[in-house]
């Protein structure tokens, strides 16, 4: 690969970071749309692919982060929970 197809992947792995779950997915359901239609030639096509490809994943990533604060914050509210009861017997 070369030093500035380094740089551009890097530049969009950063941007793709500071992209918002609901950005994202406004991004790949409109890239979605797109390839559905089957105007975009092989080359588009293959490039909105490998677009939507880096989209889910940072949507899978954002996704599994909120899951692991919810089962933290559950796990913590079963354990004061527990605590709260064995006070009161």
């Amino acid at each position: 690969m070369s030093e500035k197809s380094k740089s551009t992947a890097k530049r969009e792995d950063q941007q793709d970071n500071e992209l918002d779950f609901e950005a994202a997915l406004a991004e790949l359901e409109d890239l979605v749309g797109r390839l559905e239609k089957g105007e975009l030639s092989l080359d588009e096509s293959l490039q909105q692919f490998k677009r939507g490809v880096e989209l889910t994943r940072r949507c899978q990533k954002v996704l599994d982060e909120a899951q692991q604060v919810v089962e933290q914050l559950s796990k913590s509210e079963d354990e004061s929970s527990s605590a709260s009861a064995q006070d009161g017997e």
